[in-house]
């Protein structure tokens, strides 16, 4: 079964961009290729317990195994060597991603208290977007009575194009909520 959020690009955000942009090839249209969650931990290592619980609610989030990321330089102001774990990240890409990114824009993102819109300032200039996540618990996968630690978490959505404005059209035709918009799209019952 197709995800609902990949069905909602191939119907209506491609052409959509098509017109706007005036693409005259099919390749020229930017889409998606991939999402990056990353968690970082200073403490992680010196707390293993702490570092398998971000483990585990990572993989609960995001549907796949995370890596541990490890320090590839010493540092001594942060008593930290080279080897030693200091997060863990998952590369998400085809259905695992269009599934985490419709969870994250119809469900995750409406329980933050007070949102407002995500940003529109956090693209990098060369057309990928990244959001800092303040706590785990904005995920309905998360049990709060499981947590051993609030953490926060970045997500790096790198799309085809090196443009920042297409960018931003893709993102905004898929449903993220970015502050200011006066007409938000949303992904409805027409999407599946």
């Amino acid at each position: 079964m197709e995800p609902r959020l990949k069905q909602h690009y191939r119907e209506q955000v491609r052409p959509r961009l098509t017109e706007r942009f005036e693409y005259t090839n099919p390749h020229q249209v930017p889409t998606i290729e991939k999402v990056v969650v990353n968690v970082g931990l200073g403490e992680a290592s010196r707390n293993q317990k702490l570092l398998d619980s971000v483990v585990a609610e990572l993989g609960v989030i995001t549907g796949q195994r995370p890596v541990i990321t490890r320090a590839r330089k010493s540092i001594a102001g942060f008593s930290l060597r080279e080897g030693m774990p200091v997060g863990a990240s998952v590369t998400l890409r085809r259905t695992k991603m269009y599934e985490f990114l419709d969870r994250l824009v119809s469900v995750a993102m409406p329980r933050i208290r007070d949102f407002r819109g995500i940003p529109t300032r956090s693209f990098d200039g060369r057309g990928n977007y990244t959001v800092g996540v303040k706590e785990q618990l904005m995920f309905p996968e998360i049990d709060y009575d499981d947590v051993e630690s609030v953490h926060g978490m970045d997500i790096t959505i790198v799309t085809s194009t090196d443009k920042d404005d297409e960018a931003y059209e893709l993102l905004r035709e898929m449903g993220f909520p970015f502050r200011g918009d006066t007409n938000p799209v949303s992904i409805g019952a027409s999407a599946g």
